[in-house]
């Protein structure tokens, strides 16, 4: 009885925070005449409702694709049809045809936060608390690594704040994931398929379900049951995606549309002031003016493809699932860092593996998922979210620090690093990783996090430098990221060799 007192306590206060963000202006808010992402997603709710479905992804005199055109997979446009069916119930307005462009009343905002808190608690909340109900350990760590979890701000503020939609595909990752570490790999597959089919940035969680996939159905020997079982999960895939795309198969012109909507080449390598290398290196390189295009998706193709083969090597020849998560945190992470067509919200697709690792390694974990909601900053202040990203960032901190004692996880040993420190000690016999240089490191980041913050909340940067503080901010959230992505491959490199039946949750 306690323990589920405890897990009602637990979610009342993660959707309290959330409804409380929620009240906080929203994505270009009284911004015409492209207003934000909230008008983005009213909009695809007004044409999905409006028109016959071969007409949502081209460019016609009752669709403007130059205004905030469609532009995920089919999973989105139908539960932004879902959405429309509710909100032309409510109101006919919200999503009449051409006049309800930038539509906005107290009463929409109401609608359109609702449905955001309903998703979430649908499909994401319940991926987490499974995930946690079954990790080891006694039942305080974890309702106190479930509050933590569902705590995390970066999320929070970008999906009730920003205005998005990320817990869905990112819920429907984890549901994936679960399938897989319960051995129902079928509902795995299933349910990551909807998730790329809701939003393509999955692509970065992609390689290490292929992987693991793969490294099990190999290890099962491929003349018998892994060649059955890698018949199954491909058939699966299969019938997942031709459901999903059905209504857009009828024609190669439908498809090949769809397709160029979802990874339109023409924008350019990176947008805005994004914590990546290629933003970062655009600093004193003007990247996107010195290379074509094309040569730009080489380059990044080859740059992510490098940094990802040796997680996704190590994965299919030991596919464990303390190896499946590192892997998902390194090669979404590669893809943030290196691919093309980077936003700033991608890193939560990075954060969200790094979330199934808070218990494991709650001080490292806890300074990601920090410098990840600290790097999209420019974004939040732009969305008139200074407020709720001061009190969300505090309060993750606090939280992990008191229920998770983060701050006193910093030896060698709770940091993982053992079977490194003892390999790098074959070759300098005195190596140690002192535990106070950790912690320094880390206060010296928060303080550097904090002075940031508060100068781009208060201060005017210079009129010949008018995106220093973005910059700034760039810069140092990508270099962090590369820090973590060393760090997180040097732990999966480091993992013992795989163990049969292993089945539990780490």
């Amino acid at each position: 009885m306690e323990r589920w007192s405890l897990i009602a306590i637990t979610l009342a206060i993660s959707l309290t925070v959330r409804w409380a963000v929620s009240l906080n202006p929203y994505s270009g808010a009284g911004k015409p005449p492209m207003f934000g992402d909230y008008e983005a997603q009213r909009h695809w709710q007004e044409i999905t409702f409006n028109l016959p479905i071969h007409q949502w992804y081209f460019n016609t005199s009752s669709n403007n694709l130059k205004y905030w055109g469609l532009d995920y997979p089919p999973l989105t446009a139908y539960h932004s049809l879902i959405c429309a069916y509710v909100a032309e119930l409510i109101n006919p307005e919200w999503i009449a045809l051409h006049t309800s462009h930038g539509y906005e009343s107290l009463g929409h905002k109401l609608f359109m936060r609702a449905t955001v808190f309903v998703a979430d608690l649908a499909v994401y909340v319940p991926a987490i608390l499974c995930y946690i109900h079954h990790c080891e350990g006694p039942e305080s760590k974890k309702v106190s690594s479930m509050l933590c979890a569902l705590l995390y701000p970066g999320l929070i503020l970008i999906d009730h704040g920003h205005f998005q939609y990320n817990s869905i595909s990112l819920g429907l990752a984890l549901w994936g994931w679960l399938g897989l570490v319960f051995d129902r790999v079928l509902f795995g597959s299933v349910a990551f398929c909807l998730a790329l089919n809701y939003k393509q940035m999955e692509l970065y969680h992609a390689l290490p379900f292929f992987c693991y996939l793969l490294g099990n159905c190999l290890k099962r020997d491929l003349k018998g049951e892994g060649m059955m079982r890698l018949i199954k999960i491909a058939f699966t895939v299969l019938i997942s995606f031709a459901c999903c795309w059905l209504p857009f198969l009828t024609s190669l012109q439908q498809s090949l549309q769809v397709f160029q909507r979802l990874f339109p080449v023409e924008r350019g390598l990176f947008e805005d002031k994004v914590g990546n290398v290629w933003c970062s290196l655009s600093v004193i390189l003007k990247v996107k003016e010195v290379l074509s295009p094309q040569i730009q998706v080489w380059f990044s193709f080859a740059a992510t493809l490098l940094t990802l083969l040796p997680t996704c090597i190590k994965l299919t020849i030991n596919p464990t699932l303390k190896g499946f998560k590192l892997a998902m945190v390194n090669c979404s992470l590669s893809f943030f860092l290196f691919s093309f067509q980077v936003h700033e919200k991608s890193i939560l697709l990075a954060a969200l593996p790094v979330l199934l690792l808070l218990h494991e390694i709650p001080f490292m974990a806890t300074w990601f998922l920090l410098v990840s909601t600290f790097s999209m900053l420019p974004l939040l202040l732009k969305d008139g979210l200074l407020l709720p990203y001061t009190i969300t960032s505090l309060a993750f901190l606090l939280v992990t620090t008191k229920l998770l004692s983060a701050f006193e996880k910093v030896s060698v040993e709770d940091l993982q690093l053992q079977p490194f420190s003892q390999g790098v000690r074959r070759y300098i016999p005195h190596f140690t990783i002192p535990a106070h240089l950790v912690k320094l490191a880390f206060f010296l980041s928060i303080f550097a996090m904090a002075t940031l913050s508060l100068i781009s909340a208060t201060l005017v940067p210079p009129p010949q430098l008018p995106d220093l503080f973005p910059v700034l901010v760039s810069l140092f959230s990508c270099i962090h990221f590369l820090i973590f992505l060393t760090y997180f491959n040097i732990l999966h490199q480091s993992e013992p060799l795989y163990k049969k039946h292993q089945r539990k949750v780490k």
